[in-house]
């Protein structure tokens, strides 16, 4: 069996734990089949600004289309909403910690939030206390922007080893001008059944910046966010300089899928793969994944979701963080729950 993967550490990591369920099961040699993709090669790209949907993604889909390899394995998060007709998600492996880290600097106080005073300045990065934080992911800097208003952001690029070696070192090259940070609109008042919806946290008014470079284009920075998942696959718990801190669904929603490995092979072989697949990942990510496919969201759209049992968790830039009750009914059909609950926030 052939396995197609990118060839980050990371993404072998995970091809790796693919491998070796299908091995154990089926009793066949496995092959992995690196390749680099058009992000992996597009260093210097700002994913916000160039466009994210299928940058990591499709050289894999074509080498599955043309009989070069029987899967392909995808962190479930860099899927978009929308793959291959000529293919399909068989499934994912069981979901990993799907919450986001804010790793910090060693040295750099920890920055107060909404409901705590802010810490005196501790690095010389930090103005007035406020915190420079380098994400490239629209997702993260508009939820960062709620709990830090007075955060600047920059871009940062490369695996996750690179990340953390980055921040350790207090400077950050972006593959790119400085990210904006313009923080989300002020929510929209909360749908007319009050049960239906719980603001976590009101948006913050438009008063982040962008950081500024220093001599020879390095940026200052003080911490970034990296998926919990992709640290404990690599495992790295520590990192010398840094300091990690898990965040909680009500601080940072995940991205669809984030903490599963999906599985995508050719249509009329899905079926073979059912046994080394996990049905409860399966149930949540199609909730997540349906709300993907309905605002036709890419890596230019600060959003997210994740379903974590009777609760959906919702992240958009026009309405902040949101959280839904979910029944068992709209697990049974995601898409109607996905129209029915972006309509009463009016994203539909």
């Amino acid at each position: 069996m052939r396995i197609a993967t990118r060839k980050s550490p990371l993404a072998l990591a995970q091809a790796r734990l693919v491998a070796t369920r299908l091995g154990e099961f089926f009793g066949l040699p496995v092959e992995l089949l690196p390749m680099s993709t058009t992000g992996d090669r597009q260093a210097q790209w700002s994913l916000e600004k160039q466009g994210g949907k299928g940058l990591f993604t499709t050289e894999l889909e074509e080498a599955l289309i043309s009989g070069e390899a029987d899967l392909a394995v995808h962190s479930a998060k860099d899927l978009p909403g929308r793959t291959s007709e000529k293919l399909i998600i068989a499934g994912y492996l069981p979901r990993a910690d799907p919450r986001d880290v804010l790793v910090l600097r060693s040295g750099v106080a920890h920055p107060g939030s909404e409901a705590s005073p802010r810490p005196a300045p501790s690095s010389p990065c930090q103005k007035n206390g406020a915190l420079t934080l380098a994400t490239g992911s629209p997702r993260r800097r508009g939820q960062l922007a709620l709990l830090f208003p007075e955060a600047s952001f920059c871009e940062i690029r490369g695996n996750v080893e690179t990340r953390l070696e980055k921040v350790a070192s207090g400077f950050a090259v972006p593959g790119g001008a400085p990210a904006s940070a313009t923080a989300p609109p002020s929510a929209p008042a909360a749908p007319a059944t009050p049960s239906a919806a719980d603001a976590l946290h009101t948006a913050p008014p438009p008063a982040a910046a962008a950081a500024t470079a220093s001599a020879g284009g390095r940026i200052p920075v003080d911490a970034t966010v990296l998926a919990a998942a992709g640290l404990a696959r690599l495992g790295i718990r520590t990192w010398p300089g840094l300091e990690f801190r898990p965040l909680d669904f009500g601080e940072m929603v995940p991205a669809v899928g984030q903490g599963a490995i999906a599985v995508q092979t050719r249509i009329d072989e899905a079926a073979r793969y059912a046994p080394i697949l996990d049905p409860a990942t399966a149930r949540a990510v199609r909730v997540e994944r349906a709300f993907q496919a309905a605002l036709d969201s890419g890596c230019q759209t600060a959003f997210a979701a994740h379903a974590a049992g009777d609760s959906l968790y919702l992240f958009h830039e026009k309405t902040g963080r949101r959280r839904f009750p979910l029944a068992e009914a709209d697990y049974h059909a995601p898409a109607d729950t996905a129209k029915r609950l972006l309509s009463s926030l009016g994203l539909l």
